[in-house]
C-alpha cells in the first residue's frame, strides 16, 4: 500500500460497516420478533441478507467494472443503504419489511466484495498486512454489538434502527476518504471466469464455502433469539458475540506470523473441523454459559481463519483483472446461495423440530464443508503432480 493514508481508509470502512453488521445481525431479528413477525417470517427476512449476495455483488461488480469506477460504485452503494434503511421506520407489516430488506441489502451486498477488491488492488497481491487491516472491522463490530446491546436493554428495541442508520451513515461517509488506485497489470494472458468455474477443485472450493455459509446462517439468523429463548439479556447476549469477534481481532493481528508457520490447506481444514465442534458445543451446551463462551472463542477460527485462508486460495485464481470477479464470485456462492438456503432450510428445522437442531444440522453442514475442501486441495495436488510430470 502506498501510503498511510489509504490504510487508514480503509480501516475506517471497515470499522463503519462492520459496527453496522454488529447492530444489525445479531439484534434485527429480536427487532422483528417485537413488530409481531413469527420465527419463519423472520427466517425468511433474514435470509434476504444472504439472498440478494446471489445478484447484489455481480450486479455491482458489472458495474464497477464497466465504468472502472470502483470507489464511486462503493459510495454509491454505501449511501443508497443509508437512504433505503428508513424504511424501517415506517415499516408495520411482514410485506413492508420484506420490501425494505430487499431494498437495503441489494445495496449492502456491494460493501463486501467491493472493499475487499479495492484493497487486495492496493496491496497488489500482497497479503502481509490484510489481517491487520480487516480487524478494524472485527473492532467496529464489538464496539458495536456491546453498545447496542446496553442501549437496547436500556431504551428498547425500538432504538436498533436508529443505531443501524448511524452506522450506515458512517460507512458513507468512511467511503469518502477511500481513491481509486490504477488496477495492478498481470502479464500474459488470464483465464476466463468461465474457464476456471469448470476446474473442478474450483467447483468444490464455492461447495465447501458455500456449505460453510450456510452452517453460519445458524448464527447469523437464530443465535440471538436462540440465546434469548434460553434466558440470556441482550446485554449477556451482545457480550457473546463480543467474545466471538475478540478472539477474531487477535486471529487477524497474528494472522502473517501464523501463516507464515502453517500450511493454508491445514489452516482451512482445521478451521472447518472446529466449526462442527463449535455448533455440536452450542446445540447441547445452550444451558451452560462455559460451554457458549468456549464456542465463541472459536469463531477465531471458523471466520477469522476460514476467511483469510480464502482470501488467500481465491487470490490463487482470480488475481489481478479477475479480483472483482472472483471476490462477486465467492460472495454470491457462500454468502448468497450457501447463506440463503442456509437460513431458509434452518428456520424450517427451527420451527419442526426445535431450536436446538438448527446447530445440530449447521455441524453437519461444517462436516459437509470439511468434506468439499479436502477435494478440492487434493484436486489441486493432483494436478500439480501431473503438471510436474509432463
Amino acid at each position: 500500500m502506498k501510503s498511510s493514508g489509504q490504510g487508514v481508509a480503509f480501516a475506517s470502512f471497515f470499522f463503519a460497516y462492520y459496527a453496522y453488521v454488529g447492530v444489525f445481525t445479531p439484534y434485527a431479528s429480536l427487532y422483528f420478533a417485537d413488530r409481531g413477525m413469527h420465527a419463519t417470517q423472520i427466517g425468511i427476512m433474514m435470509s434476504l441478507i444472504q439472498a440478494l449476495r446471489i445478484v447484489g455483488p455481480n450486479l455491482w461488480g458489472w458495474a464497477a467494472d464497466h465504468t472502472q469506477r470502483r470507489v464511486f460504485i462503493l459510495r454509491l452503494t454505501a449511501w443508497s443503504a443509508a437512504l433505503s434503511f428508513c424504511g424501517l421506520f415506517f415499516g408495520h407489516s411482514f410485506t413492508s419489511f420484506f420490501l425494505v430488506m430487499v431494498m437495503i441489502n441489494i445495496f449492502t451486498s456491494a460493501q463486501t466484495p467491493l472493499s475487499e477488491a479495492l484493497l487486495v488492488n492496493s496491496l497488489r497481491g500482497d497479503l502481509t498486512h490484510y489481517g491487520r487491516l480487516r480487524l478494524w472491522g472485527s473492532v467496529g463490530f464489538i464496539v458495536a454489538v456491546t453498545f447496542a446491546g446496553q442501549v437496547l436493554d436500556y431504551v428498547g428495541v425500538d432504538a436498533m434502527p436508529w443505531l443501524g442508520l448511524g452506522a450506515l451513515v458512517l460507512t458513507g461517509l468512511a467511503s469518502l476518504r477511500i481513491r481509486e488506485e490504477v488496477p495492478s497489470v498481470t502479464h500474459g494472458e488470464r483465464p476466463s471466469v468461465m474457464s476456471l468455474l469448470k476446474r473442478r477443485e474450483v467447483r468444490a472450493f464455492f461447495t465447501s464455502s458455500a456449505l460453510m455459509l450456510a452452517a453460519h446462517a445458524a448464527l447469523y439468523t437464530f443465535y440471538s433469539l436462540y440465546l434469548e429463548q434460553h434466558g440470556y439479556s441482550k446485554s449477556l447476549i451482545g457480550l457473546m458475540w463480543s467474545i466471538g469477534v475478540i478472539a477474531e481481532i487477535v486471529f487477524f493481528y497474528f494472522q502473517a506470523s501464523l501463516f507464515r508457520r502453517i500450511a493454508m490447506r491445514t489452516v482451512m481444514l482445521v478451521s472447518l473441523l472446529l466449526a462442527a465442534l463449535r455448533f455440536m458445543l452450542i446445540g447441547f451446551g445452550a444451558d451452560s454459559l462455559v460451554l457458549l463462551m468456549f464456542a465463541q472463542v472459536l469463531h477465531a477460527a471458523t471466520f477469522g481463519a476460514h476467511n483469510s485462508a480464502c482470501v488467500a486460495v481465491m487470490q490463487r485464481w482470480f488475481s489481478g483483472s479477475l479480483q472483482a470477479s472472483g471476490q462477486a464470485l465467492f460472495v454470491s456462492f457462500s454468502y448468497g446461495v450457501g447463506g440463503t438456503l442456509g437460513s431458509l432450510g434452518l428456520s424450517l428445522a427451527w420451527k419442526a423440530l426445535g431450536a436446538s437442531s438448527v446447530f445440530i444440522i449447521a455441524a453437519g453442514l461444517a462436516m459437509g464443508a470439511l468434506a468439499a475442501a479436502w477435494l478440492s486441495f487434493r484436486w489441486q495436488e493432483r494436478d500439480q503432480q501431473h503438471l510436474t510430470m509432463a
